[in-house]
């Protein structure tokens, strides 16, 4: 995820968290820093983002095939390479 350009292969990245829970704050964070980037690179890819007051954060991977991936966020101190490792995972 160069430059946060994702591969041909993912085809949805779903972002799940609280608006107010303390596991969130990175998560928000790093959206509001990168978002404007992840969608810049990568135009076509569908980037979800929901927040649902209580839950843990959540990152869904998408990919061709119905093939689907998960990473737990609430202990991510570092967001960028843990969706890096998400959509490697494939």
């Amino acid at each position: 995820m160069s430059k946060y350009v994702f591969p041909k292969a993912l085809k949805e990245l779903r972002i799940h968290f609280s608006q107010s829970g303390p596991g969130s704050e990175t998560i928000k964070t790093f959206l509001t820093k990168t978002y404007p980037a992840l969608k810049k690179n990568n135009p076509n890819t569908p980037i979800l983002i929901r927040e649902a007051l209580g839950i843990k954060p959540v990152a869904y991977a998408r990919f061709e095939y119905g093939q689907e991936a998960k990473a737990d966020l609430s202990n991510a101190s570092d967001v960028a390479t843990t969706l890096k490792e998400l959509i490697e995972r494939r």
